[in-house]
């Protein structure tokens, strides 16, 4: 079997697997699973600018006792 066969033949199956064996997601379970992917980053966004702000503050406490 040469190249361009073993890739029609890939081609094949994962056309015959999308349209066949993959079960796509309804639209409300896409909406739901979309908000809970925004809430997750919002709350990972929250969390992170905290982290980012604790540290800043320390440093900036460290730094002006230093210099």
């Amino acid at each position: 079997m040469n190249i361009f066969n073993k890739t029609a033949n890939g081609i094949k199956e994962s056309y015959n697997e999308l349209v066949h064996k993959v079960s796509w997601p309804t639209p409300q379970e896409l909406q739901s699973s979309t908000i809970v992917v925004m809430i997750a980053s919002l709350i990972m966004a929250v969390v992170i600018f905290a982290i980012d702000k604790s540290f800043e503050a320390i440093v900036n406490v460290f730094y002006n006792k230093i210099f």
